[in-house]
């Protein structure tokens, strides 16, 4: 085996151990680091230094037409990578340690309108589908991710003792950066679970996670999620996809005048700045802070008095 793949899985085990990093992140740098790899045929870690790294980088960026953010992310993958070999011995000095990061532009993240929103969850009661418990199974995906904004990887993970319909609480145990939270369950959410929990149980469901495969009793797998937003595409015109109805969550809790801490809670955010983005895609309360203006009110303008002055 390539002595620097090698200690990349090495680097790997340590991050999932020690460092909670989660299996998803370890993958995505795992692919960034073989592809520099394997397009410098490199062996060994004394090989990397800065120019080649920059070369490299200057390369990808020009001829792949990579965006800031996919160079952003090989760049920190390379860099987290030596400095775990520099702390190992492996290394005496990370070579690319100055090597600058691309500013990233803030994009605003996309969501539905409350429309386009409702269309959706429409949809799985009009679309057809071949089997019953497809239709059922589809409407609470949808919802799950449109009434508490969780993630794929959280749903997919969902136990049903996760699902705690007597007390109109959802937990999500281990999210994204290794917290555990807890998200309410409004009625319409309940009424489409508890429909999909006796399609489970009528077809013999009995795996411990929350959503199942149809033709086998274990956890739904990610190429369904895939398909059933493929068809979503499809049949409505729609760009949705899964982390688009996150955002959709967060906007529609905003206009409806949510708290943002409790958004923020909500969504599993480590940091109240990363909630307030939401703010910049919802109109609700600029529309409430526009009206503040003191030349806003329409009694008594100026104008109104220099025109009948004229007349």
């Amino acid at each position: 085996m390539n002595s620097i793949i090698r200690l990349h899985h090495q680097y790997s085990n340590f991050c999932i151990t020690f460092k909670g990093h989660s299996p998803n992140t370890i993958k995505g740098e795992f692919y960034n680091i073989k592809q520099f790899v394997e397009k410098l045929q490199l062996e060994d870690i004394h090989e990397i230094n800065k120019p080649l790294v920059e070369q490299y980088i200057m390369d990808r960026r020009i001829k792949k037409n990579w965006k800031p953010s996919t160079t952003r992310n090989n760049i920190q993958a390379l860099q987290s990578f030596l400095e775990y070999c520099v702390q190992e011995g492996y290394l005496t000095e990370n070579p690319i340690r100055e090597i600058p990061m691309p500013k990233l532009h803030k994009k605003l993240p996309k969501a539905l309108e409350k429309e386009d929103a409702m269309r959706v969850l429409d949809w799985t009661y009009i679309a057809p589908f071949r089997y019953a418990f497809n239709r059922i199974r589809c409407r609470a995906i949808i919802a799950m991710f449109l009434y508490t904004g969780i993630r794929k990887s959280e749903l997919l993970n969902l136990k049903l003792s996760d699902v705690r319909i007597r007390d109109k609480v959802l937990r999500i145990e281990c999210g994204k950066g290794g917290k555990d939270r807890l998200i309410p369950l409004n009625a319409k959410l309940m009424v489409i679970l508890e429909e999909y929990l006796k399609a489970r149980m009528k077809n013999k469901k009995t795996t411990p996670y929350f959503f199942a495969s149809l033709r086998r009793d274990h956890k739904l797998g990610a190429m369904t999620i895939r398909r059933i937003f493929d068809r979503l595409k499809s049949d409505l015109a729609m760009n949705v996809y899964p982390h688009k109805l996150r955002h959709t969550f967060a906007t529609l809790m905003l206009e409806g005048n949510c708290d943002l801490y409790a958004l923020s809670n909500m969504m599993g955010h480590s940091d109240l700045k990363t909630t307030t983005i939401y703010l910049a895609i919802t109109t609700r309360h600029l529309k409430d802070q526009i009206n503040k203006h003191p030349l806003g009110s329409i009694v008594d303008l100026p104008h109104k008095k220099l025109l009948s002055d004229f007349s």
